[in-house]
Order: C-alpha cells, then sequence, then structure tokens
C-alpha cells in the first residue's frame, strides 16, 4: 500500500485529486447551474457526466498551470513541492495525462443527450484556450484571477447547455453565470494572497497585488454581487421559501469571511481556511437550491 501511494502520489497532487476542496469549487457553480434549469431536478446520469466532466477538465486546468509554471513554482513557498516542480514527474509525462484529461473531457462531452451535444461541443470548445492559457496570463495581464473566474464562467454554460440544449437571457442563467464569475474572482483574489511577495520577487502579476489596500473592499464586493446574482437567479425560479434563510446566512458569513483580510493576517493558513470557507458557503447554498428546487420544490 505504501509503494502504491509513492506511486500514484505524485499524479494525484499533478491532478490536484488529493484537495477534494479545489475540485468541489468548481463543482459548485455546475451545482446551482443544475438546480435553476427549468429542467430541474437533474437526471442521476446527467448528474453524473457533469461531476466526470468537470473532475477531468479540472485535472487538464491543472496540468496546463503546472507545465506553464514548473520554472517559477520552485521559487513560491506554496507550491514549491509540486510534483514538477520537484522533479516527481517529467513534462513528456504530464503531457500525456493531459490528453488523456481533455480526451476523457470529450468522451463526457460526447456522450450528452444526441440533441443538446452540438451546442455542448462549441462551448467545450470555446472554453479551452482560456483554459489553456490562464496560467499564463500572470506574465501579461494584470488581473489573471479574472480570466479564470471566465473560465469558471464555462461550467455554468456548458451545464446549462447540457441540461436545456440551449442557451438565452433566462435570468437564473445569466444570474448564475455572473455569481460564478464575480464569486471565483473574490475567493482567487484572496487565494493568490499567499504569492504576493513571491510574486512581486519573480515579476509574476496577480489581482492580489494590483488591488493593493484595496483587496478587501474588492473581495466584498465581488461577494456581495455574488450574492445578489444568485438570489435574482433563485427568484426567477421561485424557489421554495426555505432557500432564503440559507442565502442570507451564506451572504452574511461571507462578508465575515473578509474581516481576517482588513486585519493584515498574511500566513498562507489564513488565506487557505478562506478559501475552504468559500467552498463550505457554497456547498450550503447549492444544498440550499436542492432542497427548494428537488426535495420541496
Amino acid at each position: 500500500m505504501n509503494r502504491l501511494h509513492q506511486r500514484l502520489g505524485p499524479w494525484l497532487e499533478l491532478l490536484r485529486w488529493n484537495k477534494p476542496t479545489g475540485r468541489l469549487i468548481l463543482l459548485i457553480p455546475a451545482g446551482w447551474t443544475l438546480w435553476l434549469t427549468p429542467t430541474s431536478p437533474p437526471s442521476p446520469v446527467l448528474l453524473a457526466q457533469i461531476v466526470l466532466g468537470g473532475l477531468a477538465v479540472s485535472g487538464a486546468g491543472c496540468i496546463a498551470n503546472d507545465l506553464w509554471d514548473r520554472r517559477f513554482d520552485g521559487r513560491v513557498e506554496r507550491t514549491s513541492q509540486r510534483p514538477l516542480a520537484r522533479g516527481a514527474i517529467d513534462v513528456r509525462s504530464a503531457l500525456m495525462l493531459l490528453l488523456v484529461m481533455l480526451g476523457l473531457s470529450l468522451g463526457v462531452v460526447l456522450s450528452l443527450d444526441p440533441n443538446h451535444r452540438e451546442l455542448c461541443l462549441a462551448l467545450a470548445i470555446a472554453a479551452l484556450p482560456p483554459i489553456l492559457l490562464y496560467p499564463s496570463a500572470k506574465r501579461w495581464f494584470s488581473y489573471p484571477q479574472a480570466v479564470l473566474a471566465l473560465c469558471w464562467g464555462f461550467a455554468v454554460l456548458i451545464t446549462w447547455a447540457a441540461a436545456t440544449g440551449e442557451l438565452s437571457l433566462n435570468p437564473a442563467l445569466v444570474g448564475c453565470w455572473l455569481a460564478t464569475v464575480v464569486w471565483t474572482f473574490g475567493f482567487d483574489t484572496v487565494y493568490a494572497m499567499a504569492d504576493r511577495r513571491d510574486d512581486a520577487v519573480i515579476g509574476l502579476q496577480s489581482s492580489a497585488l494590483s488591488l493593493g489596500g484595496r483587496v478587501q473592499r474588492c473581495v466584498r464586493i465581488c461577494y456581495a454581487l455574488m450574492a445578489a446574482a444568485l438570489a435574482t437567479a433563485a427568484a426567477s425560479v421561485e424557489v421554495h421559501p426555505v432557500f432564503w434563510p440559507i442565502w442570507l446566512l451564506c451572504t452574511v458569513l461571507m462578508q465575515r469571511s473578509c474581516n481576517p483580510l482588513h486585519q493584515g493576517q498574511t500566513d498562507i493558513q489564513s488565506f487557505g481556511k478562506h478559501f475552504r470557507v468559500q467552498v463550505q458557503l457554497g456547498s450550503l447554498l447549492l444544498v440550499g437550491l436542492i432542497l427548494s428546487r428537488g426535495l420541496l420544490g
């Protein structure tokens, strides 16, 4: 068992499958979408397809990130022990795994309802360039977290298309997409705060550096917009009243989670804790939607 862990461990690290919170935070907006569509609640088959596709795409994104950053990760405290940075996996093997993950993602798209497949495939192709290029954004763009937020937005668009076979200006879709984009920009800006010192030395950019002392105010605004957008989406589909106390609790706790940013906490653990809190609150909002649109709707 020990030898198996030694052999598989670096591969799981490369995919970040050893850190479930990072995978959940992509699947959460997809879950919101599934329970906000007119076809809610989703079938077990569609739910499994979205989960598998989300895991494959996020794994591919993590590999692309580490390939782009393999020469920098060793110089950053938080990332110095990643598999490519420490030499546990070579570039060729990582590229092969990247192709496997992309192939698995394509397989999921092709397994969708034939009436919805063409649109989903077009969206998946459109999402691929930003997903693969996002890691390079920190070299040429002051707000690379905005690129990641747009990538996350595709999780909403593809999931909606997989469930309904169309895209429109439906308030539920627009609200869920906007909530996902601003929420992602907010929590990833906080996550980037852990690397500010190292990024500044290396010459990489991030919204945490670009915003400077305005980080807390910006993140608070992002979370407020996220709450408003998701509330608009939920109201448009007339969710069960059980959702609203959960929404209010999460809205308050998201704002409260920003307090340490003002207090000047700079240790990596505090930023990681903020990230985990967002996963918990996003999951709680999903539970609220499941209750209001599935069990009680």
